[in-house]
């Protein structure tokens, strides 16, 4: 039986319970330093409390350490290691194979997608490394998962299937550090690919101009976890470290159902890996939530339709076009219910760039809506999309779902020694994952009337706790009488174990950095490799730190990206493409002028965006 695990983000604590309560098997969180989202670090005494609250659940916590790391951070990063497997954290992400020299707690290390994995070879090699989880590159299409798993077959693979994309196979991207001296690889990526462009050729012609070339749609594989569970992923992950609340909630409730819908199609193949049942007081829907539209991305193949050039902004739902103009108000053809205090934004052309406005509906009346202020460009038959759903928004502010673990109880009389003193309370469940059995030695004394309802309903009084009780087998002529007070000691005795047994998920574990039997996956760069301290160039038999951050470099390939412009503008030959008329190589230039080269490495399929000296 395969188990199946809903990996959801952790902005802080609030955010990592309301994953659990939403359905999550798993959340990833960061600590205070060395995660790689400098704004969405959490101490550990918050990481320790969502490690006490996930581990009712079986679900389980992991802390993301996947920054590069200097020198002098060595000894801090292993006294947090250490501080993080105190709190009971399950397993940590890491980038930086320095870290491998460190005396390292008995816990799991899983290979961020920071170490870029997209080949077998790779996974081979962290497997061999001693790690336990390979968090795969996005990028990668259910064919090429497939291949990884047939290859590697014992390595639990990690695939993303929501959220937020980033243009350059993460790891190998030294935008933000060449631009802003924010480097991604810390943690503080600066987001250029989120920024305006001009596409030049070699002559200076400009081919776009103010573009948001490099900015990708949101990752939305919600269709498709089967395929990817076909494929060999067991760990089905959510982009959004530095989301809040309402995302968390929407996007983990959306994908538990799916998952329970797989699993309910396969039961005897799939289950998944915590426990619970999740009852919402609201309809999860993705199209409500933060995006830029959405894509499958590679999962199929090359798609064109996988970038958003006009904005990189949340567009969100279609909700229908501008039918009339009324003075103070106008009036949308669609189907779409509107409230007061809904954002609404459309598309508007002007000097043949298109830009992204939005306005905030005052009053809503049926189909008539009243801006706060009636935008000055918009125009009839206009599309008009709803980036925040202000009743939405309402229903997740508030408690918004429950999660329950059903459990069956068992009550008789003790028979085990041969005599009839005593009462055993035995439970299980559905799983067989949680079992226990009770014995409480207490004289037997016969009732006047039959206190089975009674002894049922005092045993089954589980709320405020993680459980429910779905199932009672109890004799139907049970003959005896038990005081409340020591049903109550029963049930609280019952309900402590089954807490405790929850909390023991670290895994036993010590790497081998020293134990791999093939070599690194070379390239060709050495600061590829990312080598930012001394422990890491040992392990890489490096003499000295490498690593962009630290030495830099005027021409430096500074993305690897699949996504390529001269596919998605309509001009690659070998994909059925018009020939293009410019002259190569091609540029990408900034508002400040700074510009990139790019190269379309056609043998790989691959677009490479360089540094280009002045």
């Amino acid at each position: 039986m395969q188990k199946l695990e809903l990996l959801a983000p952790a902005k802080n604590l609030e955010c990592g319970i309301a994953a659990i309560d939403h359905g999550a098997d798993a959340v990833y969180i960061g600590p205070e330093r060395f995660g790689a989202r400098v704004a969405a670090g959490n101490p550990i005494e918050d990481i320790r409390q969502l490690c006490d609250y996930a581990h009712q659940y079986r679900a389980r916590v992991y802390a993301t350490v996947n920054t590069i790391i200097y020198d002098d951070e060595l000894s801090d990063t292993e006294e947090l290691l250490w501080q993080l497997y105190q709190a009971g954290i399950d397993a940590i992400l890491v980038q930086d194979m320095g870290l491998l020299r460190m005396k390292l707690p008995p816990i799991a290390l899983h290979a961020s997608t920071q170490t870029d994995n997209r080949t077998a070879d790779k996974v081979h090699w962290l497997q061999e490394l001693g790690f336990q989880r390979v968090v795969l590159a996005r990028e990668l299409s259910v064919s090429e998962i497939a291949d990884i798993h047939r290859q590697v077959p014992d390595m639990p693979l990690e695939v993303f299937v929501h959220g937020a994309l980033c243009v350059s196979y993460s790891g190998q991207c030294y935008a933000s550090q060449h631009c802003f001296a924010r480097s991604a690889n810390r943690g503080a990526c600066a987001q250029v690919c989120r920024m305006e462009f001009d596409l030049t050729d070699d002559n200076g012609n400009i081919i776009e101009h103010n573009r948001h070339l490099l900015s990708l749609k949101d990752l939305n594989l919600s269709e498709h976890l089967e395929e990817l569970a076909a494929a060999g992923a067991t760990s089905f992950k959510i982009e959004g470290r530095l989301k809040d609340i309402t995302y968390v909630k929407n996007v983990t409730a959306a994908y538990s159902d799916k998952l329970n819908e797989l699993i309910g199609r396969h039961p005897d193949k799939y289950q998944r890996a915590s426990l619970g049942h999740c009852t919402y007081s609201f309809r999860p829907n993705l199209k409500k939530t933060f995006n830029r539209g959405f894509t499958t991305y590679f999962l199929h193949g090359r798609q064109p339709d996988i970038y958003s050039p006009d904005t990189p902004k949340a567009m969100g739902e279609f909700v229908g076009t501008v039918k009339e103009l009324r003075g103070k108000y106008f009036t949308v053809a669609g189907t779409a219910r509107f409230a007061n205090g809904d954002g609404l934004c459309y598309l508007y052309l002007n000097n043949h760039v298109r830009t992204l406005k939005g306005f905030r509906v005052n009053r809503a009346e049926g189909n008539r809506l009243f801006p706060q202020q009636m935008p000055d460009d918009l125009r009839p038959g206009m599309s008009l999309y709803r980036n925040n759903d202000t009743e939405f928004e309402r229903q997740l502010s508030r408690p918004s779902s429950e999660r329950k673990i059903p459990i069956m109880l068992h009550f008789d009389v003790l028979r085990d020694d041969g005599t009839e003193e005593g009462f055993t309370l035995r439970v299980t469940d559905t799983t067989n994952t949680l079992n226990g059995s009770f014995t409480f030695h207490l004289s037997h004394q016969l009732a006047r009337t039959s206190q089975r309802e009674n002894i049922i309903r005092e045993l089954s009084k589980l709320g405020g706790t993680p459980f429910t009780c779905t199932a009672f087998n109890m004799a139907a002529d049970f003959p005896y009488f038990i005081p409340n007070s020591h049903l109550a000691e029963m049930r609280r005795t019952m309900v402590t174990h089954l807490l405790k047994s929850g909390t023991t998920c670290n895994a036993p574990f010590t790497i081998q950095h020293e134990a791999a039997r093939i070599p690194a996956p070379s390239y060709q760069q050495h600061y590829l490799y990312n080598i930012a301290n001394q422990q890491a160039a040992a392990f890489y038999h490096e003499t000295e730190p490498t690593a962009y951050e630290l030495k830099g470099g005027k021409a430096a390939l500074l993305m690897q990206c699949r996504h390529c412009l001269r596919y998605s503008l309509g001009y690659c030959t070998r994909r059925g493409g018009k020939k293009p008329s410019w002259h190569e190589p091609l540029s990408l230039q900034l508002s400040n002028g700074r510009k990139f080269l790019l190269e379309f490495d056609c043998k790989n399929c691959q677009m490479n965006i360089y540094a280009k000296q002045p």
